[in-house]
């Protein structure tokens, strides 16, 4: 059962991971690219330019100086995404498939749209409630602290819906709640003050439309978990 479900995680993260990835392009890259316009054109990014270029002629300051690679528009960064894409929506899908196994609830085509959407709540769209998701040139507080925010906040999520699906008394309610707002009380980490040349609308498009896209990732990892499941199931019993 174990090798079953297995594979039809990997077979659903692919599937799914494929399929946002076109709606990422078409939905959320725009924002991206327009977004690294205004990033290119910030005092910050000049000075940082203009420290590199008098780096060149000094040794190992160049090296020092040099910037990370990244890669070209263009295919290339379209081949890097849609990879990107692959792993995660694969590892997204291992996630959903093991809590499956730990709770004891099948993922079933009836129900694999529900199970999408809990992964969306626990790993999306709570940890974004206090971070939301970002564009390049925006200001965002230390990495490692919100680093442990978003993964506290996504175990603590998750949790809460665990104990919600399995146990429906009144105090065991009481406690998934406050499991659910515990890291919202605590409050995420603070982006320091600074001034970006990102306009606001497109900070708000590339959140909504990011989210989105991120609903539709869970919800189709669930649905199709749930259909090769049961394709599996059914080959295995016939």
């Amino acid at each position: 059962m174990f090798r079953r479900v297995f594979l039809a995680a990997i077979l659903a993260g692919v599937a799914a991971g494929l399929f946002c990835s076109l709606i990422q392009h078409l939905r959320v890259t725009p924002y991206i690219l327009a977004a690294e316009t205004f990033e290119a054109a910030s005092p910050h990014h000049a000075d940082a330019s203009t420290g590199h270029a008098h780096g060149h002629g000094q040794g190992g300051a160049d090296d020092a100086n040099a910037e990370p690679w990244t890669p070209a528009d263009g295919y290339e960064r379209l081949l890097y995404t849609v990879l990107a894409n692959l792993v995660v929506s694969t590892a997204f899908a291992l996630a959903l498939a093991g809590a499956s196994l730990l709770l004891g609830v099948p993922v079933t085509l009836a129900n694999g749209a529900l199970w999408g959407l809990c992964g969306f709540v626990a790993l999306s769209l709570a940890p974004s409630a206090g971070l939301p998701p970002e564009l390049p040139g925006m200001a965002g507080a230390d990495l490692w602290s919100r680093q442990i925010w978003w993964w506290f906040t996504a175990a603590m999520t998750a949790g809460g819906l665990a104990l919600a699906a399995k146990r429906s008394a009144a105090p065991y309610l009481a406690l998934s709640a406050l499991l659910i707002a515990l890291p919202h009380v605590i409050g995420a980490p603070n982006a320091p003050e600074h001034e970006s040349n990102v306009p606001a609308h497109l900070a708000s498009g590339f959140a909504s439309n990011a989210l989105a896209t991120a609903a539709v990732l869970w919800v189709s990892l669930g649905l199709m978990l749930g259909f090769l499941n049961e394709r599996a199931a059914k080959g295995a019993a016939s």
